[in-house]
C-alpha cells in the first residue's frame, strides 16, 4: 500500500464509518501532511443558541480537533516505514486528543463552514495543530489549538 492509499482510506473511513461525524455532517476533503480541510453545511440540528440561529459551540470544537486529528494522522502516515495495513491500523489507533482549545471570534452563522488545520509540531509521542473555520464568506468563526498523542 502506498501513502495515498493509506491517506484515502482514512479519509473514506472518517467519512462514512464514524456515526458522530456523520450527524454532524463533517466530511473530510483535504487530507495530507501540510494541511488538513473539514467542510460541513449548517443544518438546524446543529443550533446551539436557537433565537439567534447560531451553531452550537460543541460542533464548533468537534469539527476543529477533527480536521487537527486528520492532519496528525497524516504527518504520522507520512513517517511510516511500514506500508501495510497492519502498521496503518496500529499507528492510526493510537491517535488520541490530549488538550484542545477553542477561542470563538464570532457567531457560528452560515450556510457552509471549512475548517483547516496544519501541524505546529510533530514528535514521537505527541503532535500540535493550529485550526481555523471561516464560513463561506470567508469571516473567521473560530480557531484552535489541539495537542494529540501520537505514541
Amino acid at each position: 500500500m502506498n501513502r495515498k492509499a493509506m491517506l484515502e482510506q482514512m479519509t473514506d473511513y472518517w467519512n462514512n464509518n464514524m456515526p458522530f461525524n456523520q450527524l454532524l455532517g463533517l466530511k473530510i476533503t483535504q487530507f495530507d501532511a501540510q494541511q488538513s480541510e473539514v467542510q460541513f453545511t449548517w443544518q438546524d440540528i446543529l443550533i446551539g443558541n436557537p433565537s439567534k440561529k447560531i451553531l452550537h459551540g460543541g460542533v464548533t470544537a468537534s469539527a476543529l480537533d477533527l480536521a487537527g486529528g486528520t492532519v496528525v494522522a497524516a504527518n504520522v502516515i507520512a513517517q511510516l516505514t511500514d506500508m501495510t495495513s497492519e502498521a496503518l491500523h496500529q499507528s492510526v489507533s493510537k491517535i488520541g486528543t490530549i488538550d484542545l482549545r477553542t477561542d470563538y471570534l464570532r457567531p457560528g452563522r452560515g450556510e457552509k463552514f471549512i475548517v483547516t488545520a496544519h501541524i505546529i509540531r510533530s514528535g514521537s509521542k505527541v503532535a500540535v495543530a493550529r485550526m481555523e473555520m471561516h464560513n463561506e464568506l470567508g469571516e473567521h468563526i473560530a480557531f484552535g489549538t489541539g495537542t494529540y498523542m501520537v505514541g
